[in-house]
């Protein structure tokens, strides 16, 4: 089963059975299992995702952290990733833009503390993604835009640990490219 078929099915059957704090969830971890399997490797979990905001966890645990106890900074990548593409694919979905390809241009972080508890990642900046992927479907032409989250310990969410900084890069599919 190709994965249009199997989307279709989620979203006509499992999706509207679930509810939606699971189903982002679901949705991500889905996806990631199927097409990114290191992503699912640290088992993100999406706690909101709305017009305005993305926020996902990212546990500390044996496969996220370094060897001096606190997460690794590849999985801190990957939750950037995470807060920032959720942004985007949510604003993708409901505008009904399935034709719209996201890609990552390019990706800067930096590192403040050392982020030794679970970590949430967030991306406040809903309303700029939704422009940009309403100018990918108006224009067809490739829209890059770059967004910013920051990483903060889910028991003190007031103190940045990491600040990251993602140009998403949309285009809409044309007939016969994949």
């Amino acid at each position: 089963m190709d994965s249009s078929k199997l989307q279709e099915l989620f979203s006509n059957y499992v999706a509207p059975a679930v509810p939606k704090k699971f189903r982002d969830t679901a949705i991500l971890r889905g996806f990631s299992l199927l097409r990114v399997p290191l992503l699912f490797s640290v088992r993100p979990t999406v706690i909101e995702l709305n017009d305005e905001r993305a926020v996902v966890r990212i546990k500390l645990s044996r496969w996220t952290r370094n060897h001096w106890g606190s997460m690794y900074f590849g999985t801190l990548a990957i939750g950037a990733d995470c807060a920032v593409g959720m942004t985007a694919v949510h604003h993708i979905r409901s505008l009904g833009a399935h034709d719209v390809q996201l890609l990552f241009k390019d990706f800067q972080a930096s590192f403040l503390k050392r982020p030794d508890d679970h970590v949430l990642f967030i991306c406040d900046e809903g309303l700029r993604a939704k422009e940009l992927v309403q100018a990918a479907m108006n224009s067809g032409e490739r829209q890059n835009l770059t967004l910013k989250a920051r990483a903060v310990l889910e028991k003190k969410p007031e103190e940045p640990v990491a600040e990251f900084a993602l140009t998403l890069s949309l285009k809409r599919k044309t007939k016969g490219t994949s």
